[in-house]
């Protein structure tokens, strides 16, 4: 399945500091970065399963959210991407 996942870390506080810092690392296990707090990729379920799972133990659930849209194949989704496309060099090593 094609993931988009977009995550808002409260950051009134140190902890929210090293959470942040553990979701960004966690989510570019799974996904791409495209832009600050927006990761996207294909998946599998069970993949999505995992992620979803350590997740659940990184983030407050009194504070913090993360937000999975999800497709069963990217070409059926359309993006437009105004300004600068920062997901462009993310695949190139």
């Amino acid at each position: 399945m094609y993931v988009i996942m977009v995550y808002d870390i409260e950051l009134k506080d140190y902890v929210g500091n090293k959470v942040l810092r553990k979701v960004f690392k966690l989510s570019k296990e799974y996904l791409n970065h495209v832009q600050n707090s927006v990761f996207e990729g294909e998946m599998s379920e069970g993949q999505m399963m995992q992620l979803k799972y350590e997740l659940k133990d990184v983030i407050r659930e009194d504070k913090d959210s993360v937000i999975f849209f999800t497709s069963s194949k990217e070409e059926w989704l359309e993006k437009e991407v105004l300004g600068v496309n920062k997901n462009a060099f993310s695949n190139l090593l």
